[in-house]
């Protein structure tokens, strides 16, 4: 189990000042939490603060975590979502006590009803839903009695086990419990707690047409497995009421303390399964694992590390007030925790022949170069030289400006680890598209250090061209233009149209392993990439990860 925390242990926070003071008021002697998702859609970076926090709580006071499945919704749940996220959560870091589902406690919620019919705490109402919603009233009207709503519990029991049984069709009956049509909370004017819905469950199979609400279920398991803290984002306040009446009424062996958070709300992204099922059922993405998207799964594809996701949930911290996170406290987060553990790569993007002239055709060398500047603990790789080169085709400017430190006619530059060149003319096709940059090499100046004690300012990366490796590479950026797609009606035409760019013909050193995506390597000068999962050796991926700097900051300072 991961000893990551979202929080530093030695600041204080009210989600740990509540726990303290159960635990000074010996309300509880162990700490228990719960990740209660619903298994209808993958986890996306919003879920990953709810893990860290409840499986950090835990593990901060000593206690446990459960990772329970909410599965009361069976036509929007699957098998493939659960596997999902249990393998979202352990890469995260984290490992659970426990693994139940809540359809394990069926039986027992079934139980749990009959006790609040028999008590006189709920009926079965056979409105239909548009009645039924409407005689609940609005926020500014009170709800009015149904012409149900004084069954006798004898006749609700009844009608309760005829819909076990599967004698009604979907929608006839539903049970509601039976609180305060004039409350001025509307999910505590009879809040419908059970429906008919003749559906497999993944789970349970057909033993159940029945199947109760989050609202009744999700306290109720609570309770079951002994939680003591349910830590919940700030839309669930308002249910509280609920869950503590429900709670109260059937006095199950513990009552959790509920404690509301603001959610994750993160720059140019989506934290809605809804919206984010959109985007994959209408072909918006190439699915829940597009690297573009900020699931879980996209971002481990992309090559995010689950240290960086745990360090950036650490860092925005625990409120009781939604704000909007800079999406740049993700990328940095990223950044930091890649320039400290990738290995470093040459690679080039944008290909152009660079030929040294004055090389020998025949001949070919290794050069020494480092795999982590910062680290000798890395090591060093050989790297294969020749008389022709790939580089950059943005490293080459005619007539440049004096501050342009790269190659131009009559300038001299480094060779990343290799030699000394001057560049000396241009040959350019008939388009007027450079064919080959032709230079001079100093053959004295191998390592990229001058007999002479001269000094270059520019520093060029490279790829010998008799041992590059044909690589596509997705240049990707973020999914959205406008800070906030939610807030849009329509969110779809806010899509980044250049989210990702494709280039097919990259060149990579040889020492890149193409089906290695457990870290990102630095490719130098451009950014950190990692090979994609459907890369191969006949046809090597990469995706961008990340770039080296906050280009979307850059482009913002220069409006």
């Amino acid at each position: 189990m991961s000893d990551a925390s979202i929080v530093d242990a030695d600041t204080s926070n009210f989600i740990r000042d509540a726990i303290n003071a159960d635990i000074a008021d010996e309300k509880i002697s162990k700490v228990i939490t719960r990740f209660p998702p619903e298994p209808n859609g993958y986890l996306h970076i919003g879920h990953a603060k709810s893990i860290c926090l409840n499986f950090g709580t835990a593990i901060e006071f000593g206690g446990h975590c459960n990772l329970r499945f909410d599965d009361t919704n069976p036509e929007k749940e699957s098998v493939e979502y659960i596997n999902a996220i249990r393998r979202d959560v352990e890469w995260l870091g984290f490992s659970w006590n426990s693994n139940p589902h809540a359809s394990d406690y069926f039986g027992q919620l079934y139980d749990y009803a009959v006790q609040l019919i028999k008590q006189g705490d709920a009926y079965v109402d056979s409105q239909t839903a548009e009645d039924i919603r409407t005689n609940r009233g609005t926020l500014t009207e009170p709800g009015i009695a149904g012409p149900y709503r004084n069954r006798s519990p004898e006749e609700n029991l009844a009608l309760f086990e005829q819909m076990k049984a599967g004698e009604f069709a979907d929608g006839v009956h539903v049970l509601r419990a039976k609180i305060d049509l004039e409350s001025g909370n509307i999910n505590m004017r009879d809040p419908v707690i059970y429906r008919i819905r003749h559906v497999t469950h993944h789970n349970t199979g057909d033993t159940w047409c029945i199947y109760p609400l989050y609202d009744f279920t999700h306290g109720l398991s609570d309770a079951i497995e002994g939680v003591t803290h349910s830590l919940c984002t700030l839309e669930f306040m308002d249910h509280r009421p609920l869950y503590d009446w429900i709670l109260d009424k059937l006095d199950p062996p513990c009552h959790p303390r509920q404690i509301e958070f603001a959610r994750l709300q993160l720059e140019y992204s989506l934290t809605s399964k809804r919206k984010l099922n959109l985007l994959v059922r209408d072909g918006h993405v190439d699915g829940w694992d597009d690297p573009r998207m900020l699931t879980i799964a996209g971002m481990r594809r992309r090559g995010f590390t689950p240290q960086s996701v745990v360090e950036f949930c650490r860092m925005i911290g625990m409120t009781k007030k939604d704000s909007m996170i800079e999406m740049a406290v993700l990328e940095n987060a990223l950044r930091e925790d890649l320039n400290s553990r990738s290995t470093r790569r040459m690679a080039v993007i944008n290909p152009i022949k660079l030929i040294i002239e004055n090389y020998p055709e025949d001949h070919e060398e290794m050069v020494t170069g480092s795999n982590h500047p910062q680290n000798p603990d890395y090591g060093t790789r050989q790297i294969p030289f020749s008389r022709e080169l790939y580089i950059e085709q943005d490293d080459y400017m005619d007539d440049a400006p004096k501050k342009f430190f790269r190659l131009t006619v009559g300038r001299e530059v480094r060779l990343r680890f290799a030699y000394y060149v001057t560049c000396k003319e241009v040959i350019r096709n008939e388009d007027g598209s450079i064919n080959s940059v032709i230079c001079t090499y100093d053959p004295n100046s191998r390592g990229g250090k001058s007999a002479d004690g001269r000094k270059v300012k520019g520093t060029i990366h490279w790829v010998s061209a008799n041992h590059a490796v044909n690589a596509k590479v997705n240049l990707l950026d973020r999914l959205f233009l406008t800070p906030n797609p939610a807030a849009e009606d329509d969110f779809i035409p806010t899509l980044n149209p250049e989210s990702r760019v494709v280039v097919n013909n990259a060149k990579l050193e040889p020492a890149i392993d193409v089906t290695d995506n457990i870290l990102a390597y630095q490719f130098e000068r451009l950014g950190y990439f990692i090979s994609d999962i459907h890369s191969s050796i006949e046809q090597p991926i990469f995706n961008r990860t990340m770039t080296l700097r906050d280009s979307w900051a850059k482009m913002g300072q220069q409006k």
